[in-house]
């Protein structure tokens, strides 16, 4: 324990320096201020992903602010301390073994050869939600983003509820830190999608998954089809493939959302590059143009490439992902997807927002700390300029309250195909 004091105070001194070193290197490049457009786009060529700078080329916006540091909730910090120690990989490398909850791995070697695999477990257990949360009205629009048709909606899509639950990990609403369902269903945690609101002839889908702590069991999850009123349990291809919401797939919901023992990892290195940790919430619904720019700050990044373990028909030969995971969040501001011949696929974006409360009108959804969240994601396809923004929540949203973040709003049973067609009716 007093080693992983001793770490997490280390760590705090670290980011602390970090942050104003990558502020002097931030500023021979960009400066406090500058929003760059696609006319400027050359100022971040080195400090954005690949994917990230063709979105800028394309018309996304982005506006430079100072960086500013993210607290870990205390219940968080306090389960790393008092449990990180005891965490170690299995003997195939691959899965944590004596985890509880907090951070699983909070001391990162480069030179450690499971550094990525390490990086991975700490994004799948990150800070951001530990034990449930729920998003009443997800907004997402289908748009050209770049060319002639730059802007133009294609569609628009609202969906009720984007829901989680974690049955291990749990650090701020009992049962604390496992749920009992534990150890009778083996889910590490449920995720729910459901029902859709709009466009009409959707209105009623869904989506529910669950995932499995054992690494050869895979996730299990069901789709409701609102046309056939019919349930279908999803494979691992449904789960990769694009779902209804533009170009996004189950797989990639919120970052790398696959089973992590399905693929392999390869530090790249850590990089100071440029990433929105610090959005207004609710978004605007606006995905280019200056009046667009949302608020990025310099943040120093782990790059991890992940490929298949499996040559299956699922993946293109030579297929891969680069992610890059925040050093002090662990969250993932963007990922890239690359064909084989590393021919750019797909890039995603994740904004966030960090704040005692996820919209300026909450008067129940308030936490006694700042907090982080998610405010918007994007999914871009580089072949036809396609992007598909999702707000969480959006400028017009019903709904007062944002995000509720470990607050018990959704039990067990809400994560179910039986909860999901009900609401459809």
């Amino acid at each position: 324990m007093e080693r992983s004091r001793k770490f997490l105070q280390l760590t705090t001194f670290t980011s602390t320096f970090c942050l104003l070193l990558f502020a002097q290197f931030a500023r021979a490049q960009v400066s406090t201020g500058d929003v760059i457009t696609s006319d400027a786009v050359a100022k971040v060529k080195d400090l954005v992903s690949p994917g990230v700078y063709q979105q800028i080329a394309n018309g996304m916006a982005i506006k430079v602010v100072d960086p500013q540091l993210i607290e870990w909730p205390p219940p968080y910090k306090a389960a790393t301390e008092k449990y990180s120690a005891q965490v170690h990989l299995s003997s195939d490398g691959k899965t944590p073994v004596g985890y509880v909850a907090g951070l699983p791995f909070p001391t990162i070697d480069a030179n450690d050869p499971a550094a990525a695999t390490k990086l991975m477990w700490n994004f799948e257990f990150r800070p951001l939600y530990t034990d449930d949360y729920d998003l009443r009205f997800l907004d997402c629009e289908f748009a050209y983003l770049g060319g002639e048709k730059n802007g133009q909606t294609l569609e628009s899509l609202q969906v009720g509820h984007y829901a989680g639950m974690s049955f291990v990990g749990r650090t701020e609403s009992d049962p604390v830190p496992t749920d009992p369902d534990f150890q009778v269903s083996g889910r590490i945690w449920a995720f729910a999608l459901y029902p859709v609101l709009t466009p009409a002839e959707l209105a009623g889908g869904g989506l529910v998954r669950h995932r499995f702590a054992d690494p050869s069991k895979p996730d299990v999850a069901w789709a409701y089809n609102p046309e056939t009123r019919r349930i279908r349990e999803l494979d691992e291809t449904s789960l990769m493939n694009p779902s209804g919401i533009g170009a996004y797939s189950p797989d990639h919901f919120s970052g790398l959302n696959a089973k992590l023992e399905d693929y392999s990892y390869k530090f790249l290195g850590e990089k100071p590059m440029l990433a929105s940790f610090h959005a207004v919430s609710p978004e605007q619904n606006c995905m280019s143009g200056a009046q667009c720019a949302d608020p990025w700050e310099m943040r120093k990044l782990y790059l991890v490439e992940v490929t298949p373990v499996r040559n299956t028909a699922m993946f293109d030969a030579g297929a891969k992902m680069v992610v890059y995971i925040d050093s002090e969040t662990f969250s993932m501001p963007y990922m890239d997807m690359y064909k084989g011949g590393g021919v750019l696929d797909q890039s995603e974006i994740y904004w966030f927002g960090y704040d005692d409360r996820t919209m300026p009108s909450a008067t129940v959804a308030v936490y006694p700390f700042k907090r982080q969240f998610l405010t918007a994601a994007q999914s871009f396809e580089a072949d036809n300029s396609i992007a598909t923004k999702c707000f969480l929540p959006g400028a017009d949203s019903p709904d007062t309250e944002g995000w509720y973040i470990n607050a018990g709003s959704n039990n067990n049973d809400f994560f179910t195909a039986d909860a999901m067609v009900k609401a459809a009716r």
